[in-house]
């Protein structure tokens, strides 16, 4: 008996060990989390958006307005024509920065980008609310910066940013936001763990973000958390909650934030610049399967390989070659081509980096001199231009750009529509993203840098453009910009 009675005890003793670890409490027996979220919570606003979108008021489903029907039935009537009706996101956000009365909130791209033609009223944790002006957007890693002019009595509270590089599988995750706005939970705090790092090729839609490292994490995240923090046990911010994958359209356990050493750089080159402005190498990468490892006889499953070079480029200029397999760039190692996506993206422009390679079974190292993203550039040099496109109401970019390889989209020349604004000249013209741009007034769009060009010496207000429609047919649009 006494045998069986010490085993029961150190059974007990065994079980409250365990609870006891996976509670941990303070000398006070409280939660941890209490102070983290006390010195963080107040960093935490609301952000509403208020905006008009284009629908068709017969709801009939069937499609008089799509170009097929246009084409091949002109007479037909128009009973369905988009009208507009008022639209509604909410999402969350942080302060990271407070300049005298400005105060700049970090966010998602996908929280505010209709605020460009709508409205942003951001609400503090004191419910004071403020109208918002969009200081830049990131579609290719789905992050944005606003900033509001706050009151000279208001008390701001900037959350402190950590270190997403030295994360950990295990490491506690704190996630704060405002799930279901509509119901008013604002700053709902959430905890969990870091499931993963360096997370990459997800696609929530057509419009997944470009540059992927995300964080995964199990704290719950919910529609409305978009653009909140994600915390570590330091009450540091280590992300950005932006995406989570459900069967339901909640919290399933799988969130993904965007790491905040990524954001950080972002987040510096809007508020400087406008632009995320981003390093330019010249290839074109591919992952490495099983089977490439196999037939090109590499030791493992990792690496870039290189299957196209640019001519022209840092990359050609550097030496390296179709076939050429990338395992380092500037001395840190690119598993996968998102990684290396990001390492060039973020690598300084000028300086000469090492890029360590496999050739014909052999290493070697190269060193590459990257320069300015030619998109990223275009877009410094032509702001006149790109304020006069704004006119017209549409984004692009070039054919060789993201958008376009994203969607699979395939001209030799012409100009690809990214977004088209709400109520603009082009959406009543009847354009749409995904729309190719090939003349302009009967002048043939070449490039990215040829647009600007016509753009900025057009003289009249009618602007006769000659399209590749989403659908494939090739038509003529006039867009009125008086």
């Amino acid at each position: 008996m006494n045998r069986k009675t010490t085993l029961v005890l150190l059974l007990m003793l065994l079980m409250a060990f365990i609870l006891q670890a996976q509670l941990p409490l303070t000398d006070g027996k409280k939660s941890p989390f209490v102070e983290v979220i006390k010195n963080i919570r107040e960093s935490v606003v609301n952000i509403r958006v208020e905006f008009e979108v284009n629908y068709n008021q017969s709801g009939s489903g069937f499609p008089f307005n799509d170009d097929f029907f246009k084409f091949f039935f002109p007479d037909l009537p128009r009973s369905n024509q988009p009208q507009t009706r008022k639209s509604l996101a909410m999402g969350s956000g942080f302060i990271f920065r407070k300049d005298g009365n400005e105060v700049y909130v970090i966010t998602n791209n996908h929280v505010v980008e209709n605020g460009k033609t709508g409205e942003i009223i951001v609400t503090l944790a004191d419910k004071a609310k403020y109208k918002a002006e969009i200081v830049g957007l990131d579609s290719q890693t789905d992050l944005a910066i606003i900033k509001i002019s706050v009151d000279e009595e208001e008390d701001i509270t900037v959350a402190p940013m950590g270190n997403s590089d030295n994360l950990e599988i295990g490491d506690w995750a704190i996630a704060i936001g405002n799930p279901f706005g509509q119901l008013g939970l604002e700053r709902t705090v959430t905890v969990g763990v870091i499931s993963a790092t360096g997370r990459a090729n997800l696609q929530f839609g057509v419009d997944s973000p470009l540059y992927q490292d995300y964080i995964q994490t199990d704290a719950a995240i919910n529609p409305g958390n978009s653009g909140g923090p994600l915390v570590n046990i330091e009450g540091e911010v280590i992300g950005v909650n932006a995406a989570i994958t459900s069967t339901s359209g909640g919290n399933m356990g799988i969130g993904f934030a965007i790491p905040i050493n990524l954001v950080s750089k972002v987040a510096s080159d809007l508020i400087n610049e406008g632009v995320v402005i981003r390093a330019y190498i010249g290839i074109l990468p591919q992952e490495i399967d099983y089977e490439l490892q196999k037939t090109m006889k590499l030791d493992q499953i990792t690496g870039v390989l290189v299957a196209k070079v640019e001519e022209n480029t840092p990359a050609e200029e550097a030496g390296l070659k179709k076939g050429d397999v990338i395992l380092k760039f500037n001395d840190r190692e690119v598993p996968n081509v998102a990684k290396f996506r990001i390492e060039v993206a973020n690598s300084d422009i000028g300086r000469e980096l090492p890029v360590e390679i496999i050739r014909d079974g052999k290493r070697k190292t190269l060193q590459v001199k990257l320069i300015q993203r030619p998109d990223d550039e275009l877009q410094l040099q032509n702001k006149p231009e790109v304020e006069k496109s704004g006119k017209i109401g549409i984004d692009v970019e070039g054919m060789d750009g993201n958008f376009a390889q994203q969607h699979n989209l395939e001209e030799a020349s012409g100009v690809v529509i990214t977004g088209v604004q709400v109520n603009s000249p082009a959406a009543e013209a009847g354009l749409r993203a995904g729309d190719i741009i090939l003349e302009i007034d009967q002048q043939e769009v070449k490039n990215l840098k040829n647009y600007y060009e016509i753009i900025a010496n057009l003289e009249s207000d009618l602007i006769l453009l000659y399209i590749k429609s989403v659908s494939g047919i090739y038509r003529f649009v006039t867009v009125n910009i008086k």
